[in-house]
């Protein structure tokens, strides 16, 4: 018995391979990652302690994909609203120089990012997962998300990650970015934190 492929699922199968391959060509131009904190490193819930501290969890794979943008030659920014001294002190660990905390206004702190590092909009890839980050979504040449983003974020992104926040999805786009432009070599130097 012979299968058949009728037309809507020709249609459908055309549209994904034909939105694979765009989303290849937009890893392919990424100089930048701009990473959002809590919901994308962290996984969005947070540990109220009884001294008043509120502590978050990171994914250690998360951390190694991070020191491997670096030593591949990428640049890295992680940008949030809250402020956590633990987040600062891990994310300064992993080499990650431009880590910006309470920052209210995303869009003109990102805007301004761009301009002084004379950076290109198409060549930055920022994940974010709700609704602070809405006007860098729509500027980017690269907007992503992880699975459990809001959906307006979720509408916006040209990637999905299939992993959700907190849970390796920042490894998941710097590992295909990498991998596309053949700079996924792991350094011996690199150990995970």
């Amino acid at each position: 018995m012979a299968f058949r492929l009728s037309l809507p699922h020709f249609h459908v199968l055309t549209f994904s391979y034909f939105h694979i391959m765009n989303v290849l060509a937009e890893f392919k131009k990424v100089t930048t990652f701009i990473f959002d904190v809590d919901g994308v490193l962290t996984d969005s819930s947070l540990l109220i302690l009884e001294n008043g501290l509120q502590a978050r969890r990171m994914n250690i794979k998360d951390g190694l994909g991070l020191q491997m943008a670096i030593k591949n030659g990428f640049r890295v920014m992680t940008i949030s609203g809250s402020v956590s001294e633990p987040v600062i002190l891990r994310l300064k660990k992993l080499g990650i120089e431009d880590v910006y905390m309470s920052v209210i206004d995303k869009k003109k702190f990102v805007e301004d990012y761009i301009a002084k590092n004379d950076l290109r909009w198409e060549e930055v890839l920022y994940m974010a997962d709700d609704l602070p980050d809405l006007g860098v979504m729509k500027m980017v040449g690269l907007p992503c998300c992880p699975a459990d983003a809001v959906p307006e974020i979720l509408e916006l992104s040209i990637y999905i990650s299939p992993v959700k926040g907190g849970f390796g999805c920042v490894r998941d786009v710097i590992e295909k970015v990498l991998r596309v432009q053949d700079k996924w070599h792991f350094h011996n130097e690199i150990v995970s934190k």
